[in-house]
């Protein structure tokens, strides 16, 4: 039986299972928090999910994404290595091998690496070479061609200095899709998290049903609001002896500014506590910081077992967040499993580099009732999803 709550399902739903399937391409996958959004919107439609393909160069992203989609073809490796043809040009032998291996696809989808467009780094960094891989995205719709492709990345990714955003559109229009994009906020999606991306959705024109805008697909139906004791409340005194639920050690100084912060009911440490390297003027107040029961969560980064790296002191407790609860607030449901994290910092950049499935699910949702995407036949089928 279910908990009745989305976060706490111990039970992993039999996505392999349904008419279909629906086939998905993950790039940059990560762990495949796209991906399970993916298949929890299908699965809610009686819809099988077949992941043709994953790739990312992390090894252990892709063995936490193997453990939860056994039946996937998951590569460790570079996507511009599977994808290397120039945007525009005709495919190259290794994209035909890659494509013919994929088959027909419904969905592409991906976040490619975003450290270069991130805020907190100066505008020089908008120049990383690493911000080119956006154009894999594009680069990969012109080989597989799916009917729709997402791509998702911080919304600062607009002000690179190479326009890969407006690149990666014209690419997309020039194969023949329609393409929209906007900036979705997770709070609006259910996720009690101020986290915010911005997306490009492209819609092969021919699948597109006549008379709709694919920038209506990006108007997502409101969800309710939800804070921090929705998603973790249950966690508050979880001990399990798993170290999922493990919180990370802290210095003698960081226990006594969290105790300090907790006993005075406040959220922001004052200057005087924090080390003397972090004081003086600043703008960065959620370091060192309290989270608040009844508020989401700020952006959960790899750092969140760090006071140092942002607001990740427990509302309660003289801690800082568990992985568990991490996991939680970046909307994974208790059956996803992270056991083949070898290490606590591989679990906490796996975590923290995860996008919310709560983005996906809510696309396929209304590209699967508009008949964008679909089942490729009404056949049931059974894989080992």
């Amino acid at each position: 039986m279910g908990s009745g709550h989305p976060l706490r399902e111990l039970r992993r739903p039999r996505f392999g299972e349904g008419t279909g399937p629906l086939s998905v391409v993950d790039l940059f996958s990560g762990c495949g928090g796209l991906t399970l959004g993916v298949a929890r919107a299908a699965h809610a439609r009686g819809i099988a999910t077949r992941l043709a393909l994953a790739i990312d160069f992390e090894e252990a992203a892709i063995g936490v994404l193997k453990a939860n989609f056994s039946s996937a073809r998951a590569e460790t490796g570079l996507v511009e290595e599977f994808f290397d043809g120039p945007n525009g040009a005709p495919p190259t032998s290794r994209e035909q091998q890659v494509s013919r291996e994929c088959g027909d696809v419904d969905l592409l989808i991906g976040g490619p690496p975003c450290q270069g467009h991130s805020n907190l780094n100066n505008y020089t960094r908008r120049d990383d070479p690493k911000n080119r891989l956006y154009l894999r995205m594009a680069r990969a719709a012109e080989v597989l061609r799916p009917r729709a492709v997402l791509i998702e990345n911080v919304p600062a990714v607009v002000h690179d200095s190479q326009n890969v955003v407006f690149q990666a559109e014209k690419f997309l229009q020039g194969a023949g899709y329609s393409v929209a994009s906007a900036v979705v906020s997770f709070t609006d999606l259910g996720i009690p998290q101020t986290r915010k991306r911005h997306v490009i959705l492209a819609i092969r024109k021919e699948s597109l049903p006549d008379g709709r805008d694919v920038q209506e697909f990006l108007r997502f139906a409101p969800q309710p609001a939800r804070d921090l004791r929705w998603a973790i409340g249950d966690l508050e005194h979880a001990s399990t002896g798993l170290w999922i639920d493990a919180p990370a050690r802290m210095s003698a100084d960081n226990r006594r500014r969290i105790q300090w912060l907790i006993r005075n009911n406040e959220v922001n440490l004052p200057n005087r506590y924090r080390p003397k390297c972090h004081q003086g003027k600043h703008s960065y107040t959620s370091m060192y910081g309290r989270l608040s029961w009844n508020l989401p969560a700020q952006t959960i980064t790899s750092g969140f077992g760090s006071l140092g790296q942002g607001r990740y002191g427990h509302p309660s407790q003289p801690r800082t967040l568990t992985a568990h609860e991490a996991a939680r607030i970046q909307g994974f449901p208790d059956y996803f499993r992270f056991d083949a994290a070898s290490t606590r910092s591989k679990l906490s950049v796996i975590i923290g580099n995860a996008v919310p499935p709560a983005l996906t699910e809510a696309l396929t949702t209304g590209l699967i009732n508009a008949g964008v995407l679909h089942a490729a036949d009404s056949q049931e089928i059974t894989m080992t999803a």
